[in-house]
């Protein structure tokens, strides 16, 4: 497909990335030019120096035959006049980031005023990726697919504890919970796994199931943790406002460290029920005063990566139970992945596989519709969620016999609300969410068969 991108930023050029991977043809603009410099030798795109709100300059890029644009620069009105400058032009598709909290509850409204397909908010989504995190605190990370009837945690195995040891085809004996194992992330490997499979000590799964089967299954392997009542914020960004109203609706008592006196004022006109406090958080001093010691949770939200880093290490040292750290470089979190500090959240990750998949979806063809996409394992691996159409060529057959190509899984189907665990005698139907763990980029679900049955 033909995508315009405008602004490559930290967002765009994130997406960028994401997008070139797909095979589409790109072209990016952006008004610095280091950034198009770095752009264009990093990626094999086509890139414009230039104001994207400036029609010529759209239109240079081919924005009126473009079949999607994408308006990521850093200001939200820029955005605004990008998209709807693409729209009157004939763009196909045109999707804004758009991420001042004043219009999140206008979200409707500004995508049927402007034409807009879609509106993305990175800082929003990293809030929503958090809030799940602390609201099921016994795993690394949460993903969610057909609106919650299905959740793939992130856990990893400690050494010497139930997990240990088992093999696969062992778990349903010996736990009651209905969950699988999805993937298995090993010494920097990534694993399919089957009946036969060991798990050990390091193994980062990713299990799949029910809320409530899930929550069992921790239970009874003794890594339950209580859930979260009190949480501490380490910055008072975009990001934290979002965040601590998602916390609030939840009855969580939230406290914002925030060492700028002006955004603290700010906050308390923001966020009134939150505890407030103007402090730099890298102070440890500053935390022991304000109660870490008895927070149930810290998420640390700075812009500075170190900075965060350092505190969540901190906090850990703390004992605090459930710490989570945002960060904007990707390279970090595979430094981290031994340090303990499992909850990685990036703004910019989430919004590339959310556009991704928006991309993905308007190139399939009939059968199948991806609804989701979650890359895991530096993108190597991908966990697709398709709604199930009548003429996909995989329905009404038992998964027994259907040829699915090495390193393909089907990890669930989701009827109705109910979840299921799949295994041969399972038949995939019309209207089924079929969620699928893979190596390959799949654009349909037919695409996870050697060959059409």
């Amino acid at each position: 497909m033909k995508i315009v991108i405008a602004g490559a930023g930290v967002i765009g050029g994130s997406v960028a990335e994401a997008l070139a991977e797909e095979g589409h043809d790109l072209t990016v603009i952006d008004c610095d030019p280091a950034i198009v410099m770095h752009t264009s030798n990093s990626l094999d795109v086509s890139c414009v120096e230039g104001n994207a709100a400036d029609p010529e300059l759209l239109r240079e890029a081919g924005a009126a035959e473009a079949d999607l644009v994408v308006a990521a620069t850093e200001k939200d009105e820029v955005n605004m006049v990008c998209g709807i400058i693409a729209r009157k032009m004939g763009a196909g598709h045109v999707i804004a980031r758009i991420r001042d909290p004043l219009y999140l509850s206008q979200t409707n409204f500004l995508r049927e005023a402007l034409g807009l397909s879609q509106i993305v908010n990175p800082e929003y989504e990293c809030a929503r990726q958090i809030s799940r995190i602390l609201r099921f605190p016994s795993a690394a990370r949460v993903v969610t697919f057909s609106k919650g009837s299905l959740e793939i945690v992130e856990h990893r195995i400690a050494e010497g504890t139930a997990l240990c040891g088992l093999r696969i085809s062992d778990m349903g004996k010996r736990f009651r919970a209905n969950v699988l194992v999805a993937l298995i992330e090993r010494a920097g490997q990534s694993l399919i796994p089957n009946g036969d499979t060991v798990l050990c000590a390091g193994d980062r799964l990713s299990i799949t199931g029910a809320s409530s089967d899930l929550r069992r299954f921790f239970i009874e392997i003794g890594e339950y943790r209580r859930p979260v009542r009190r949480v501490m914020i380490m910055g008072g960004s975009t990001t934290s406002v979002y965040l601590t109203r998602l916390l609030q609706e939840n009855s969580i008592d939230v406290t914002i460290v925030e060492r700028d006196r002006r955004r603290c004022e700010q906050l308390c006109d923001l966020v009134p029920e939150a505890h407030v406090v103007c402090g730099d958080a890298t102070h440890s001093d500053v935390l022991l005063e304000d109660g870490i010691l008895t927070a149930d949770a810290f998420v640390s939200l700075t812009g500075d990566d170190g900075d965060n880093i350092i505190t969540s290490l901190y906090a850990r040292s703390c004992n605090v139970g459930k710490v989570v750290t945002k960060i904007n470089r990707e390279h970090f979190a595979d430094v981290l992945s031994d340090s303990g500090l499992d909850s990685i959240v990036s703004p910019k990750e989430l919004v590339a596989q959310q556009l991704a998949r928006y991309a993905r979806a308007l190139g399939n063809s009939a059968g199948s519709i991806v609804e989701t996409l979650y890359r895991v394992s530096d993108g190597k691996i991908e966990i697709l969620e398709f709604g199930v159409e009548e003429d996909a060529a995989c329905v009404r057959i038992p998964l027994r016999d259907l040829k699915l190509r090495d390193n393909v899984l089907v990890a669930a189907l989701i009827r109705g609300n109910k979840s299921i665990r799949p295994d041969g005698d399972t038949r995939i139907l019309p209207g089924d969410h079929a969620v699928i763990v893979t190596a390959h980029r799949l654009r349909t679900l037919d695409d996870m068969l050697e060959e059409k049955p």
